[in-house]
């Protein structure tokens, strides 16, 4: 109902619909035909007529069979129509009748109206409980937006600590600068690449280093200006920013916070973020792989991401940039800090910044430089970090920062994971002292013996800690929840207990079954463990390639 953002415009429709009303009403009324005396006659000496009414100078006629004339009233004998049928002599007040009539044609129609508006509103405030409010000129800001495409400037050297990122990436980089050459070869390309990871990892950045590398227009949207109180101008911005891109082909689109419009549809459902959803499905279905536009799309919620954007012919490849490891951070606070004069010894300072992602080290070298100012300094210290570090870990939700001691522990946890992995053949490819970096289940067959092992990776960590220091910790907590909830799924929806109708009992046998598995494994191989912490202390992170070489050396 657009008509009631303006007012002047509400009232004039209403006006002319209420003029078209009477218009109409006056038609039907006055509608007889006129006739002449030779077919009055005719009418009358057949008994067609039924009634008859005077009304001024006319006389109206209604005949049997439905038909309404008139006559001019001096051309009739009244007495001899009196005699047939009956005479009503109308007044001449049809002013009054018309005004009457007028008015309650325009207490319905603006009591249909209220309908609708109330209608409107209540649509309105449920909608405002779920979204956020805006204020009107915020919202004409955003429709009326222009959407342009940008030239992005930077390029793969100017970020750091991506260097998996940039290998699987630097493929579509060469497509968009040489799409004949996968054309006539027939390779089609991915329409859509997904970057996935936790806030501050600088998905934004790399998504316009793809653009710079391959020198095409960049065309930036958040999620979240999809969703629009208004249903319709949502799908209008997607239509809209996918024929500009296609306009300027070869380009990328990149929209951030993907989750914000693309979440799974279901009960608690919203019919703006879901046509939304829909116009940006069929957009993704509807340009080619050879037409020169990527989507590249960035989230760090993709287990509430809807099945039909992760399905073949959309945001089929995904991306994970993971928290930078110790040598990665390296590489970041040498960017940040290649403008400022310093005496740093970096790293140190990577030392006490595990788990800090590249926005965060951005914040502390910049927290950094503001207190040597502070100081009188010229130069940034080391004590400069120092003195900024729990100020920007305060400052900043869900970051990890480990004392030495708090290190060794999460290496060792970490350790113990790897090695389970490795040796129960669960796909990783990489654990790091953050991130174990393994695989979820995602395959349509998964047999009971792979998930048992794969509750033996969750439980490895808390097991290891508790062999080596006679003490449990709070680090389980994620992997604990994950063992359990693995556990529940084979009971309750794969029925993998003792029994086919699900049983609590049956949850905890398999837990407490694999835990004393994979205790017994890792008392056999305390040594390996020993050496891959020391590996995981030292450089943050082990591959797949590193752990085997480890345990061939120990065998």
């Amino acid at each position: 109902m657009q008509i009631f953002k303006n007012k002047k415009l509400f009232y004039s429709l209403l006006a002319f619909f209420i003029i078209i009303l009477l218009l109409i009403f006056g038609y039907y009324k006055n509608n007889a035909t006129f006739i002449n005396n030779q077919t009055y006659q005719k009418l009358l000496n057949n008994g067609k007529i039924k009634e008859a009414k005077i009304d001024n100078d006319l006389l109206i006629l209604y005949t049997s069979s439905g038909n309404k004339y008139k006559i001019l009233k001096t051309g009739v004998d009244l007495k001899t129509l009196l005699q047939n049928v009956p005479i009503k002599v109308v007044q001449d007040n049809t002013i009054v009748d018309d005004t009457i009539s007028g008015l309650i044609l325009f207490f319905i129609v603006f009591a249909f109206i209220l309908y609708l508006r109330k209608k409107e509103l209540k649509n309105l405030k449920d909608i405002n409980q779920k979204e956020p409010k805006r204020e009107i000129s915020d919202i004409n800001n955003i429709i009326n937006a222009p959407i342009k495409p940008a030239i992005s400037h930077i390029t793969f050297k100017d970020i750091a600590g991506i260097k998996e990122v940039k290998e699987e990436l630097n493929e579509i980089v060469d497509f968009l600068k040489n799409p004949a050459k996968y054309k006539n070869f027939g390779i089609k390309l991915p329409k859509g690449v997904l970057l996935v990871g936790p806030p501050g990892v600088g998905k934004t950045m790399i998504a316009k280093a793809v653009a710079g590398e391959a020198n095409v227009p960049f065309f930036y949207q958040s999620g979240s200006s999809f969703v629009q109180i208004y249903v319709g101008i949502g799908a209008k911005r997607v239509r809209e920013l996918f024929s500009y891109a296609k306009k300027y082909a070869p380009s990328i689109i990149f929209i951030d916070e993907i989750d914000a419009v693309g979440k799974a549809r279901g009960n608690y459902r919203n019919d703006e973020r879901e046509s939304t959803l829909n116009q940006l499905l069929s957009e993704m279905d509807g340009f080619e792989d050879s037409s020169g536009v990527i989507v590249i799309a960035a989230t760090n919620k993709i287990e509430v991401l809807d099945e039909a954007l992760l399905r073949s012919g959309r945001f089929d490849r995904r991306v994970f940039v993971s928290l930078p490891d110790k040598d990665e951070r390296i590489d970041i606070i040498n960017i940040y800090l290649k403008d400022k004069k310093h005496s740093v010894n970096i790293k140190n300072i990577s030392e006490i910044t595990v788990g800090f992602s590249g926005a965060a080290l951005a914040t502390l070298v910049n927290e950094a430089a503001i207190n040597a100012l502070k100081r009188g300094s010229k130069t940034i210290e080391e004590s400069d970090f120092y003195a900024v570090r729990d100020k920007v870990l305060l400052g900043k939700r869900k970051i990890l920062s480990f004392s030495r001691n708090e290190k060794e522990i999460q290496a060792l946890y970490q350790s113990a994971k790897a090695l389970s992995a490795y040796w129960f053949d669960i796909n990783f490819d990489k654990v790091s002292i953050v991130n174990d970096g393994i695989k979820d289940i995602d395959k349509e067959i998964e047999s009971k013996s792979k998930m048992l092992s794969k509750i033996k990776v969750y439980l490895s960590g808390s097991i290891a800690t508790e062999i080596f220091y006679q003490d449990k910790f709070s680090n389980c907590f994620n992997d604990l929840e994950k063992a359990k909830n693995l556990a529940n799924l084979m009971v309750e929806k794969y029925g993998m207990g003792n029994t086919i109708y699900p049983n609590k009992l049956d949850i905890s046998n398999i837990l407490e079954e694999e835990k004393n598995e994979i205790k017994k494994f890792l008392e056999g191989y305390t040594k390996i463990l020993e050496k891959i912490k020391e590996h995981m202390l030292e450089k943050e992170i082990i591959t797949k390639n590193e752990l085997k070489k480890i345990i061939h050396e120990v065998f």
